[in-house]
């Protein structure tokens, strides 16, 4: 979808140069701002996501990971 904003001139050529530097277009570099932005200010969304995740690894509890874990947890005071 095409869209017009208006933004500052600054915020413009900073934009422009990042864009370059990380071989983005400026679609891209605004859409990737955008997705950011918006997954930062709907953490209800980041919880269910990992929910998901969360659910579809199930409950396998890696042995060495787990005696790990534990080995670490007690050597910290609580």
């Amino acid at each position: 979808m095409k869209t017009a904003i208006s933004i500052p001139d600054e915020l413009f050529e900073q934009a422009e140069r990042l864009a370059r530097r990380v071989g983005q277009t400026r679609s891209g570099l605004y859409s990737s701002a955008v997705r950011e932005y918006l997954a930062r200010h709907a953490p209800d969304e980041v919880t269910e996501a990992m929910d998901r995740v969360c659910e579809a690894v199930g409950d396998y509890r890696d042995p060495f990971t787990a005696t790990a874990a534990r080995r670490t947890l007690e050597k910290w005071e609580w």
